[in-house]
Formats: structure tokens, sequence, C-alpha cells
């Protein structure tokens, strides 16, 4: 376990991160052009799809098929615990509890494309079909969520606010839907992963030195950028509490575990349950802050933001990571 975490830990995509961070720390000047970071993030997820479209072609349905139902299954498992946590034992409001769960619920491309190259650096290379499942795991757990804060406040939807202002007017549940489904990370996973199947092997292999030889490089520039915005919201650690601060660490344990029990479960190797347990473990802090915003406008963005993108972001790509596989190592009855 000390040599995984310590291979980790002196990974490009981990020291990057760590540079980010003790950049904002010390307050430097360091900033990535806002050009320059969209354009990472178009060049990943594209390439992920790509990548993963073509592997799919590989694939079939009998091999896929048990993965893409336990996935879906954890989409809905991970946000209803989230939120029974949050409101049972956290006593967070409702609109709070249910936007937690919605970025808890969903998933990180980032954390996920970090599990990936972890795995493969270790030589247990995931299934080419893993981004199929990050696509089955990026909204469903979003819409549980919003849809359990929709219902436990549907009944004061129509009476005043404690403060005496007026209730807040929600945007159509179809509207919201729209925004999710066509947001850039779905367009590109699931249009990448279309290319990437209908062209196959053979089409893929004029653009595969541009979309795999540089992934690598892109993805320790782009998580610097996330230690620099990560390192930004240290100091909303402050105002967020302790409870919120455990919750970020142990509820990604919990949900990586489960995630890489189905995983082995569904049949999937050691890598394949190492990466869907940290697509479980993972906090969304792409897809859902937007959608939380138009459906929960009352919740806060200080609490979703901060647990997603300093606390569990973090402890995924530096602790998290190496444990769900080292557990899955375990599971497969490896030491």
């Amino acid at each position: 376990m000390l040599e995984v975490l310590r291979i980790n830990l002196c990974s490009p995509i981990s020291l990057a991160f760590v540079l980010g961070l003790f950049a904002r720390i010390i307050r430097s000047e360091l900033s990535l052009p806002r050009e320059l970071y969209a354009s990472l993030s178009i060049y990943l997820l594209l390439a992920l799809g790509l990548k993963g479209g073509v592997e799919l072609s590989h694939a079939s349905m009998a091999e896929l098929a048990w993965p893409a139902v336990v996935t879906l299954l954890l989409g809905v498992i991970t946000p209803c615990t989230a939120y029974l946590v949050l409101r049972r034992i956290g006593r967070f409001s409702i609109a709070d509890s249910a936007g937690i769960a919605a970025h808890y619920g969903s998933v990180s491309a980032v954390t996920f494309i970090a599990a990936q190259q972890f795995v493969q650096t270790l030589g247990f290379p995931a299934e080419g079909f893993m981004p199929t499942l990050l696509t089955l795991l990026e909204s469903p757990g979003i819409h549980v969520a919003l849809g359990i804060g929709a219902v436990q406040t549907a009944r004061l939807a129509s009476q005043p606010r404690a403060d005496g202002s007026p209730p807040v007017e929600r945007r159509p549940l179809k509207e919201v839907l729209h925004e999710v489904l066509t947001a850039r990370s779905m367009i590109l996973l699931v249009g990448g992963l279309a290319c990437g199947f209908v062209m196959g092997e053979k089409g893929y292999e004029p653009v595969k030195p541009f979309f795999e030889g540089m992934f690598k490089g892109a993805l320790t520039l782009f998580l610097l950028e996330m230690g620099l915005a990560a390192g930004a919201r240290l100091g909303d650690l402050k105002s967020t509490g302790l409870f919120l601060l455990a919750f970020g660490m142990i509820m990604p344990i919990l949900h990586g575990s489960l995630g890489v029990f189905l995983g082995h479960w569904a049949g999937l190797s050691i890598g394949g349950a190492t990466v869907l347990g940290a697509m479980a473990a993972s906090a969304s802090y792409i897809a859902a802050p937007p959608a939380v915003r138009m459906t929960l406008p009352e919740a806060n963005p200080t609490l979703y933001l901060t647990a997603a993108l300093a606390i569990t972001f973090p402890f995924n790509i530096v602790l998290g990571i190496p444990i769900y596989f080292q557990l899955a190592r375990m599971l497969a009855g490896g030491s």
C-alpha cells in the first residue's frame, strides 16, 4: 500500500495538482488563461470519448451489460446515501442536502482520467469501455438528487419564504434536463464515443498520435489549473465546518468501496474495478453546479463547491485512488 501511495504521490498528475495548490496558498500570481483551460478540457474529454468509442467497437454487449447495470445502480445509490447523511446526521437544509448530493451522485471526469492513468502506470489497465460507464454515471445521480429536493420542497414552493420575500421561481424540469444533457462535457463524451465507435481502429489511426501522444502532458497541465482552483476555495473550509470536511473524505471511501465491490462482482478487472470505484467516489464540479443553481437556487454554492472541489477532489487524487486500487486487488485475491 505504501509503495502504491508513493507512486501516486510522485506522479506528474499529483505533483502538478500540489504545485497549483501551493501556488494559491502562497498567493502567487500564477494562473492559466481561461482560453487554455477551456481548450484543455475540450481536448481531454474528446480524446477520452474517441478512445472509448474505438475500444467499445471491440467490446461485446455481454461484456458490457453487467458493468452498465451496476453503474446505473451506483447513480441511484450514491445521491440517496449522500442526501440521507447530510439531512439526517448533518442537519443540513433540504436544498443544501440535495444540492451537495447532486454533486456526489454525478462523476468527476478528471478523477476518472487520473484513475485510468494510475492503473495504467501500475500495469493494470482498465477495460476500454470505461468511458461508456462514465457517460452513464454523468447525469442520473444529478437528477435523482434534484428530484429528491424537488419532491421534498414541493409543498413549500407556493409559500412565502422565511424572510418574507416571495417564493423562489423554479425553472421547468425540461429546461434543466436540456442544460445538463447538452452540456459541453456530455456532448464531447457521448459524441466522441459515437465517433470513435463508427470510425473504428482503422479510422482512428491517423489521429491517434495527437489524441494519445499528448494526453498525459495535457492532463498534467489541467491538474495544475485544478490545483489553483482548489486552492482558491481552501478559505471556505472555515465556514463549512468539520462535518462537511469529514463528509468530503469519508463519503468517497464508502461510495468508492461500493463501486469497487460492484465492479468486481460485475466481472471488471482490477483496473476496471478501481476506476469504477473512483468514479463512484468522485464529486462533479462541472455538470452538477449549473443544474443545482437552476433547480435549487437557494442551495449554498459555498457548501457544494467547497465539498466537491476543495475536499473530495484532492482527497481522491492523492489518497482515494490508491485505496480503491488496493481494495480491488484484495477482492481479486492479490496482495
